[in-house]
């Protein structure tokens, strides 16, 4: 066997080394993030009530408690997308959108968001169940799933507190089979669970007010 030259050796490790330059240089796959867009519903034929709401954190149940955007593509399974995020948990988007759709609504005298300084006699207070991709062989799906309880504060007794609790759940079809269609159809999904959060909650407070004319949180107040 006749022995590599010396030129030769040095001319390989010429290419490994532009080879590994060139890599280095090469960006990795951009991270796309996305988020949910809809216009808030309108409730142009309803009368505006007299109440104050506060608007809680929205807490995410564990496998969904993350940036990444989870899929299922399986019975019993959960994955998640190394290049495809939401911008933030799904419990701030929910909170973020279900806020600004009641406070647009014009059906309360105020909705307060978690941070505000003002107290009111009314909470919603939530939870993402569910809130995933759902690769089904047909289609792609987005799966969305919240629940809420509805309290009054001021009162003695934990079961006068609670006014309702209730699970709402949507599943749309995708467009295509890509995460950005999943952003879309999960959009939505919460813009007619947001719907009907902002009725059920209009229903309650009016038929309260037909009961107790002289409703509590009419006003603002500054602890």
């Amino acid at each position: 066997m006749k022995p590599i030259k010396k030129p030769y050796i040095l001319l390989i490790g010429l290419f490994l080394l532009l080879g590994a330059c060139m890599n280095l240089k090469q960006p990795s796959k951009k991270i796309e993030y996305y988020t949910l867009e809809y216009p808030s519903p309108k409730f142009d034929a309803l009368a505006s009530l007299p109440y104050v709401i506060r608007v809680d954190r929205f807490t995410t149940a564990r496998p969904y408690n993350t940036g990444q955007m989870i899929y299922r593509n399986q019975s019993f399974e959960r994955d998640a997308y190394v290049y495809y995020k939401w911008q933030t948990n799904p419990g701030a988007i929910v909170t973020t959108l279900v806020n600004r759709d009641l406070k647009n609504s014009g059906l309360f005298k105020a909705v307060l968001s978690p941070e505000s300084r003002f107290s009111s006699a009314y909470t919603i207070e939530g939870t993402v169940d569910e809130f995933f991709e759902w690769d089904a062989p047909d289609a792609w799906k987005a799966v969305l799933g919240i629940s809420i309880i509805f309290t009054k504060k001021n009162t003695d007794d934990i079961s006068n507190a609670i006014l309702f609790q209730k699970t709402y759940h949507q599943v749309r079809a995708c467009q295509r089979k890509h995460p950005k269609a999943v952003a879309e159809a999960m959009s939505q999904a919460l813009s007619k669970i947001s719907e009907n959060i902002t009725k059920d909650v209009y229903v309650y407070l009016k038929n309260d007010k037909v009961k107790n004319p002289s409703p509590e949180g009419s006003a603002l107040v500054i602890p």
